[in-house]
């Protein structure tokens, strides 16, 4: 059984929580730069999967300066780190947009910038933007196969075009998710990273011809990021690479990054002969994905056998092995949902939990 997550003092530690290892993310970290050729700044972390300051910083201690994210108060994460560059890659509608600009004013030292797909939210964003005296960089968001968002190839050129009759906006890249590759076999995934790069790529070249000032292409999350990190001219986005997790872990071992979050959890009910009942319901772990949705280090836990808000039962050979209050150590399936379950963060250093990160951008909105 692995043990390199055991902490000396978990009576110390409620139930259940989110253990973290800042030796081991700062490995992954290490990890991620080498994959990239040393090249930090050919990486633009997606922010999604920490939310948490002290995480960030220790990217930008290494040397990191673009980041991604996903909401306001990601964003506004970063902002008040100080990080260079930001990309909110997500198409701000209604509310959203003065949220955003509001942001570009609190934090001038920090380049914001956020995606498009539609000229409708690009007049909106013109318009917004002229009324507060800025000029918002803005990203033309791909649908690079995923079919979630992102213009089409039909669709790029007028919406260039639109875009560059606007004033108080300014097309600074193209961006483009493939999130719909997650194929375990490696030469699928790579062939599949190239089908969606050329479209990416064609959607560059059809934005390029319109400007002198040259775009910034940004492409991909965790599963294709080692076939972009071979692309010089990209930027690369992968998130989960701090914390990683089981599902990546057994899909994606080519990539060799470390479990760096571990869930405690504990016995709090002995069930019969055969079953325990721990605190790690559906509250406090990702469960959009079928079971199991943790994976134990003590291989004395067999099967999942229920979970339901705060319980979970599991299956053992022999109850009698264990006690009421035993702790109990799991990795998730999904660590990016997982920790937004988690207000804080349980800092381990050397087997002892001596610290609490928060995790600041788990709320929809923090300042702005």
């Amino acid at each position: 059984m692995e043990t390199w997550c055991h902490i000396h003092d978990v009576d110390r530690v409620d139930s259940p929580a989110l253990l973290v290892y800042p030796d081991r993310i700062v490995k992954n970290i290490d990890r991620a730069l080498h994959i990239v050729h040393g090249r930090a700044d050919r990486l633009r972390p997606h922010i999604k999967t920490n939310k948490c300051r002290e995480v960030c910083q220790l990217m930008m201690d290494r040397g990191i300066t673009k980041f991604k994210c996903a909401t306001i108060a990601e964003a506004e994460l970063l902002g008040v780190i100080g990080a260079k560059d930001v990309l909110l890659a997500y198409q701000p509608v209604g509310p959203k947009i003065d949220r955003f600009l509001n942001l570009v004013t609190a934090f001038p030292e920090t380049h914001f910038a956020c995606l498009v797909d539609h000229v409708d939210a690009a007049q909106e964003i013109s318009k917004r933007s002229l009324s507060k005296g800025l000029l918002s960089a803005v990203y033309l968001d791909v649908n690079i196969g995923m079919g979630r968002t992102g213009v089409s190839l039909e669709g790029i050129e007028r919406l260039v075009m639109d875009i560059h009759l606007l004033e108080g906006i300014q097309l600074v890249g193209v961006h483009g998710y493939d999130g719909h590759i997650h194929d375990k076999d490696y030469k699928l995934r790579e062939k599949q990273s190239q089908h969606s790069y050329g479209i990416l790529e064609t959607a560059y070249l059809m934005a390029q011809v319109s400007t002198s000032k040259p775009l910034t292409k940004v492409i991909g999350g965790s599963p294709s990021f080692p076939f972009h990190a071979e692309r010089s001219d990209v930027e690369c986005s992968p998130g989960t690479f701090v914390f990683w997790d089981f599902g990546y872990a057994e899909n994606y071992a080519e990539q060799d990054f470390m479990l760096a979050a571990v869930l405690l959890t504990r016995v709090v009910s002995i069930v019969d002969h055969k079953h325990l009942c721990l605190d790690l319901g559906y509250k406090s772990v990702a469960c959009e994905s079928p079971q199991p949705r943790v994976k134990f280090f003590d291989p004395r836990i067999g099967e999942i056998k229920m979970q339901s808000e705060e319980h979970l039962v599991v299956e053992v050979a022999d109850s009698a092995q264990f006690n009421l209050g035993d702790a109990l150590y799991a990795v998730p399936r999904h660590i990016c949902p997982t920790v937004a379950c988690y207000g804080e963060l349980q800092v381990v250093n050397e087997r002892q939990a001596d610290q609490i990160w928060t995790v600041y951008a788990r709320n929809k909105k923090i300042n702005y």
